[in-house]
């Protein structure tokens, strides 16, 4: 429907360009003017066979003709991206998925559109309102990497695939399918996690210092969210061992304090001294769980301001902008800021915090929350 509907729309475009009249394309097609002025108001459509006469005419492609885009630049992906992010915050959940739906089916080989859209629905899967509609969701979306896996030649596009399918499949509880299918890739001994350092080293001895610089800054800022990202999993894997849980706390809190990642990447951040404040919980340490809640609220609030969820460097970090450029989405963030605000409240709905209720700096947390997400209702 929307191709046939710019059809219309790009014939009249394409005749007023070449600056030829109704009459001038009737004859060298060999219809009659009134077909033309049909063709031109949508109120009729160009035969199959007329369609290829029609793109040399004008010298375009059929696609191009008829408006279909079967590819997508990546400032386009964003621009889409973003807007269904935002849909997801402001239409009903139903509406916006068959949007989706229909993009994937227009962009079908458009692989790194359809990894991005595979996140889309991982990042919002859970609002949809039953259950079964969720898994469903969750089905279509490893579906859809699995056909960018089976047809996608572009090797790090096939990468990202691989692991969101491995995320949904783990969501459909496939764990033991998502282990075995991850063991390999992931397996620590292989030489091919030393490229990193090989390839800043080839940029030092080519004589390309700028590169290497900017490289290694941008491996030390990846590995710094990955060594916390590990640590949050490590405290949430480890709530039965209390030691290892203290030191990996102390640990952690002490590489975030150096390299301020509160306000570097708070999501990340925030992300640990949740896990932090529910391990202290199942391990009966409410004076410190309250102290990680804290810490929690207040990364949350920053988070929330002035939209510090983009991606950013700073004083330290000073060579990640050209690179964020490149990421697919850009400094974006998965989700849009309205909904990450309105998730924030149900964060506190955990069991673990049921051991907290009417303490009363749990409460104080609570309202100080509460006022940071206000401006998104």
């Amino acid at each position: 429907m929307t191709c046939m509907l710019k059809l219309s729309e790009n014939i009249g475009n394409l005749r007023r360009k070449k600056k030829i009249t109704q009459e001038e394309l009737a004859d060298f097609i060999g219809v009659t003017k009134a077909a033309v002025s049909k063709w031109e108001t949508g109120q009729s459509l160009p035969d199959i066979l007329v369609l290829p006469q029609l793109a040399v005419y004008f010298d375009v492609t059929a696609d191009e003709l008829l408006g279909y885009e079967a590819q997508l630049s990546k400032e386009q992906i964003q621009k889409l991206y973003a807007g269904l992010a935002a849909d997801y915050a402001r239409l009903p959940f139903e509406e916006v998925m068959e949007k989706t739906e229909g993009l994937v089916r227009r962009y079908y080989s458009c692989y790194p559109f359809l990894v991005q859209i595979g996140g889309l629905w991982l990042n919002h899967f859970m609002l949809a309102q039953t259950k079964e509609q969720q898994l469903e969701i969750l089905g279509k979306g490893s579906g859809l990497c699995g056909h960018v896996m089976k047809n996608c030649r572009e090797l790090p596009v096939c990468n990202d695939a691989t692991i969101l399918k491995a995320m949904f499949d783990l969501q459909l509880g496939k764990a033991a399918e998502v282990a075995a299918q991850l063991e390999e890739v992931t397996d620590p001994v292989h030489m091919w996690r030393q490229a990193d350092g090989l390839l800043a080293q080839a940029y030092l001895a080519a004589g390309e210092c700028e590169k290497a610089i900017s490289y290694t800054q941008i491996r030390l800022y990846t590995h710094l969210l990955s060594l916390v990202g590990a640590s949050t999993q490590y405290l949430a894997v480890s709530m039965d061992r209390p030691e290892a849980c203290e030191e990996t706390i102390q640990r952690a809190e002490g590489i975030m304090r150096l390299y301020d990642l509160n306000t570097l990447h708070p999501n990340c951040a925030a992300q640990f001294y949740y896990q932090a404040a529910l391990t202290c919980l199942a391990q009966g340490k409410k004076k410190l769980a309250l102290e990680k809640l804290s810490q929690y609220g207040e990364v949350v609030r920053y988070l929330l301001d002035k939209n510090h969820a983009y991606l950013h460097g700073d004083a330290y970090f000073d060579r990640l902008e050209e690179w964020i450029e490149k990421l697919e989405l850009g400094a974006m963030p998965p989700r849009n800021i309205t909904l990450v605000a309105r998730s924030v409240m149900q964060t506190l709905e955990h069991p673990l915090f049921g051991a907290l209720a009417g303490d009363a700096e749990f409460e104080r947390i609570k309202k100080s929350l509460e006022e940071g997400v206000k401006r998104y209702e």
